[in-house]
């Protein structure tokens, strides 16, 4: 048996933590939010909801709404030098500002 885990939240400590005054479920209005296709976002884990919660590599990262499939998004974002797309649920999509 190993001693170190090798789970897929391993190294997010600092990364899936939350601030003091934001901890506990988030708001009813993050889970119903709308995204059209093509709209910008910004990928943000929200650690007290783990459904449709993506891979901690891609927090902080920008991508493109491709489609909704059920209650999540197909969320297409660079990774070095490939195009990946992610499902991922809107409690952790943030709209990006349009300037």
């Amino acid at each position: 048996m190993s001693p170190n885990s090798q789970g897929s939240r391993r190294g997010t400590r600092k990364k899936l933590k939350k601030d003091e005054r934001k901890k506990g479920l988030s708001s009813i209005t993050e889970s119903i939010r709308d995204f059209d296709v093509g709209q910008r976002v910004h990928i943000k884990i929200d650690s007290s909801v783990q459904k449709g919660m993506p891979h901690p590599r891609f927090h902080g990262k920008t991508g493109e709404v491709v489609e909704k499939r059920g209650r999540g998004y197909v969320v297409e974002v660079s990774d070095k030098s490939t195009k990946k797309k992610v499902t991922i649920r809107p409690e952790h999509l943030i709209p990006q500002e349009s300037e």
